[in-house]
């Protein structure tokens, strides 16, 4: 029965089996993530370059116009970000994440060879149409929006569940895998930033010079083989299988919550409806209740007489879960303007940088090859902040990440604020320049400033968010809570689409030229300085709403309740004027609720004229009410009085060394 029972665990916590520990050392850890570190870096040597520079492909090959074009990457990139949530749930309920990565895998190169196909051959291009918005129709729009869709659809459900995959190598309830954990992010965000690096630099230039359809090529290419390194290192993963619908869940807490809502929520938490550790599922960990959101708590109020179901009680643990995401919205919500200033340095900048001085030397360097500069810097920085910030700040702090993950996100949010401040001081100078002198612009490394304060702000941003997702999330929802991260970029993307509009709209009515700041394909007519600045305005107003939203969180909990008292002091017990002093510590915390007497003395009987003084000790602590008398001395009984009680009766010491129980020698006296 033992033996089948260790089975069954090993099913259902792959690569944590308690049964055969050696077993686990062999799984997960930075040996798995190596193979997912290979993924990240490959994928996005095309990824990255292709975001950069698509906007140019756009203009110069399908003839968008330059709002036209800005809006049609921006909304590529949300669309990618947007299906990670589909990523994720198919990760979190039908596959595993390994599997979902390697279908949607094949789906991103197959977009990608498409890309590739209409690229190379000028039959599947569009012509020039003049002054249109987009010259793409009929069969060319088709097989255009198709392969970005596949591009789209692929890409996002990789990033769903990669991250998790990943973080799934570490067991956070150990504390040297915790502090690894927080490590794991860091190193992933530098393999993406070192495979980008790449990208903007070597793809990017054969894009723009040796063909686009050669750029789209090797990024097919490079993506391929990640996957393939993704595969092979299958046998070294710790594989967390699907569970229950995140989804499924949510909804029968609030179809419960909206049944019961007439019900009063009991003043005493202990009355909601829990199960015991027992008929939990092995992948979950019991919730402790919050007062947050009461309302909700009403899921979990079982009426009398009525048998539990999931669409009649759910669990406190359960509604601890929709509390825990229904906590996390206003954090998404906060960081989708950050995401907006985000996406115009992969547009307007990059448009900008086409037009300025771009020789180094005699060398002249792409304009989409800009945003190597802060990710060489990126490239930098997070082994410094890994190696030297971390290690400082974590005996400050006490925290595995060295500071909170909401902390490092805040201080993300201010540095993009500066970003915005210095693009639109950038953007004033290049334009009164191109103005004054149209053929002595100023040089593309005054764009450095802006795009390399914006990347140390996403190096702390973007690991924080997984991190804190992750970290934040139950046990099942681990892929759909850290695709937030992306959902927020997704809605930046979009949001960014809809600034463009409105903005042009606007200022269309009341610019004297009757222009909007952002129209046409002329810069040097348009105002994306005070759009810059506007961003920045925005972002400011957005970072105090962020302050209350951090404050305001309240981090989860496990359930300890359980667990009693693990220390508890017991007062000495003065014997014939000495007293000693004993503390019963580590109480086993596998489900203890109480701790029982650990020793007690029993009365010594006398044989024969002989008194022994006996002790019993091992007592078991599971499941015992409370901490006993640890050590009893009891007189001798005894109906005459013998020599023995002339004598100086002996006093039993415990000493106790730091947190070790010395347990006391029986001694047997005989006369």
């Amino acid at each position: 029965m033992s033996h089948v029972m260790c089975i069954q665990e090993e099913d259902t916590k792959s690569g944590y089996n308690s049964c055969s520990p050696w077993k686990t050392k062999q799984k997960g850890g930075f040996t798995a993530t190596f193979f997912i570190y290979a993924l990240v870096a490959l994928d996005n040597m095309g990824f990255v370059a292709n975001m950069v520079s698509m906007v140019l492909y756009f203009i110069y090959k399908m003839h968008f116009d330059l709002s036209g074009s800005a809006n049609t990457l921006t909304n590529l990139m949300g669309s990618t970000f947007l299906l990670s949530i589909v990523g994720a749930f198919i990760s979190d309920t039908f596959l595993n994440r390994l599997h979902t990565c390697l279908i949607f895998g094949f789906v991103e190169v197959l977009g990608l060879l498409m890309m590739t196909i209409q690229a190379h051959y000028p039959s599947l291009q569009p012509h020039a149409c003049g002054n249109k918005s987009s010259c793409v129709k009929g069969g060319i729009a088709v097989m255009f929006y198709a392969s970005l869709s596949l591009v789209a659809l692929g890409s996002g459900g990789v990033r769903g569940a990669l991250a998790p995959l990943g973080a799934d190598q570490f067991n956070q309830k150990d504390p040297k895998e915790a502090k690894a954990l927080a490590s794991y992010f860091n190193w992933l965000l530098l393999s993406t930033t070192l495979g980008a690096s790449v990208g903007v630099t070597v793809i990017v230039w054969v894009s723009t010079n040796r063909g686009w359809w050669l750029g789209f090529l090797i990024s097919s290419i490079s993506t391929s083989m990640g996957f393939v390194f993704l595969a092979l290192g299958s046998p070294f993963y710790r594989i967390q299988p699907p569970g229950d619908s995140p989804i499924t869940r949510i909804a029968q807490v609030i179809v419960v919550a909206v049944k019961n809502r007439r019900l009063s929520v009991p003043e005493n938490p202990g009355e909601l409806y829990e199960i015991n550790e027992k008929e939990l599922v092995s992948t979950e960990d019991k919730i402790a209740h919050t007062k947050q959101f009461r309302c909700l708590d009403k899921a979990a109020i079982l009426d009398n007489g009525s048998s539990p179901s999931p669409w009649t009680v759910c669990t406190v643990t359960q509604v601890e879960e929709v509390k825990i995401l229904t906590r996390m919205l206003p954090i998404i919500a906060s960081t989708i303007l950050m995401n907006t200033c985000l996406a115009q340095l992969q547009t307007f900048s990059v448009q900008q940088s086409s037009i300025m001085d771009r020789y180094l030397g005699s060398f002249e360097v792409p304009a989409p090859s800009v945003p190597v500069i802060p990710l060489i810097i990126m490239s930098i920085l997070l082994p410094i902040y890994e190696f030297l910030f971390v290690p400082f700040a974590r005996k400050i702090t006490k925290h595995p990440s060295g500071i909170t993950q909401l902390q490092r996100v805040g201080v993300g949010l201010v540095l993009s604020i500066i970003s915005m401040v210095i693009a639109g001081v950038v953007e004033v100078k290049r334009r009164n320049q191109s103005i004054k002198t149209p053929l002595k612009p100023i040089s593309l490394f005054w764009l450095t400033f802006q795009f390399s304060i914006f990347g140390i702000a996403d190096m702390f941003t973007m690991v924080g968010l997984l991190e804190f997702f992750y970290r934040e999330a139950p046990a099942g929802m681990k892929s759909l809570s850290t695709s937030f991260t992306w959902i927020s970029l997704s809605f930046g993307y979009f949001l960014s689409t809809v600034f463009v509009d409105i903005i042009n709209l606007v200022t269309k009515k009341i610019a004297p030229s009757r222009h909007g700041w952002l129209y046409g394909q002329d810069l040097d007519k348009n105002n994306l300085n005070l759009f810059y600045w506007f961003l920045a305005v925005l972002s400011c107003i957005n970072f105090g709403n962020y302050l209350f939203w951090s404050w305001w969180y309240r981090y989860k909990k496990e359930d300890t309740s359980n667990l009693g008292n693990s220390l508890q002091d017991v007062e000495p017990k003065k014997i014939n004027g000495d007293s000693s002093l004993t503390k019963k510590e580590g109480a086993n915390e596998d489900d203890t609720s109480r701790l029982g007497t650990g020793l007690q003395d029993d009365e010594p009987k006398k044989i024969n004229g002989d008194s022994s003084l006996a002790e019993k000790e091992g007592a078991k602590e599971e499941d015992t009410s409370k901490l006993g008398t640890v050590l009893q001395d009891s007189e001798p009984k005894t109906t005459m009085e013998t020599p023995l009680l002339k004598k100086k009766k002996r006093v039993l010491k415990i000493k106790t060394k730091t947190s070790k129980w010395v347990r006391p020698k029986q001694i047997n006296k005989k006369r």
